[in-house]
């Protein structure tokens, strides 16, 4: 069995059970390469993966193909969890971010008695919870990026955010220069120009993905 132990969804429950866990849950393990598409919803394709390795982009195209970057699910992440309970709203579309391996699972299992009576069912509906809580304060984080007036105060509230959850004023975001303008839906040549002028008068510096707040 792929090591999924370290996944906050199996938080508090040894390694014997997880095995008996995704036996009742008909865990299926995956690989994908970069840019290789998951799942999307357009089709009534919905599955709850976890990542084992690599990273997942969860993003949304608009009528014309532009894409938007929702967010990045890194290695013990979790993700389709709400959309397999939820009504079809708009599509979404589940990418790798780089060549990653999934496992799926069947979480309409987990909301029912378990087969096997196991006696960690109660701690891993609980850890579902808890991430449910926590994406949900991720998603209210990026809408008081995107709903900032303009592509500055977007770029700062985001870095201020980044510093604060990194502890330090030197961080290391997970975005590249595209994909930061895709996550704050702001155009990509105008956002590198506003960095630069940022940096030019003595807000941040940068390199690459490593950021100061000066």
């Amino acid at each position: 069995m792929r090591d999924v132990s370290d996944s906050p969804l199996f938080k508090g429950i040894n390694t014997a059970d997880i095995e008996k866990i995704l036996q009742c849950l008909s865990a299926k393990f995956k690989s994908y390469l970069k840019n290789e598409t998951i799942f999307d919803t357009s089709y009534n394709d919905v599955k709850t993966g976890i990542v084992i390795s690599g990273s997942v982009f969860i993003t949304h195209d608009d009528y014309w193909g532009n894409r938007s970057i929702t967010s990045k699910i890194g290695k013990g992440g979790i993700f389709g969890e709400a959309m397999e309970f939820s009504v079809k709203s708009r599509p979404v579309i589940v990418v790798a971010a780089e060549n990653t391996e999934i496992v799926f699972i069947n979480m309409k299992k987990l909301s029912s008695q378990c087969a096997n009576a196991c006696i960690c069912h109660k701690t891993l509906i609980y850890n579902m919870m808890c991430l449910m809580a926590k994406k949900a304060a991720s998603l209210s984080l990026k809408l008081e990026f995107i709903t900032k007036r303009t592509t500055r105060e977007k770029l700062m509230t985001y870095l201020s955010a980044e510093s604060d959850k990194a502890g330090s004023s030197s961080f290391f975001i997970e975005f590249n220069r595209q994909e930061l303008a895709d996550y704050l839906s702001v155009d990509r040549s105008a956002m590198s120009a506003e960095l630069c002028r940022m940096r030019d008068e003595g807000l941040i510096k940068f390199n690459k993905n490593n950021f100061t707040l000066l």
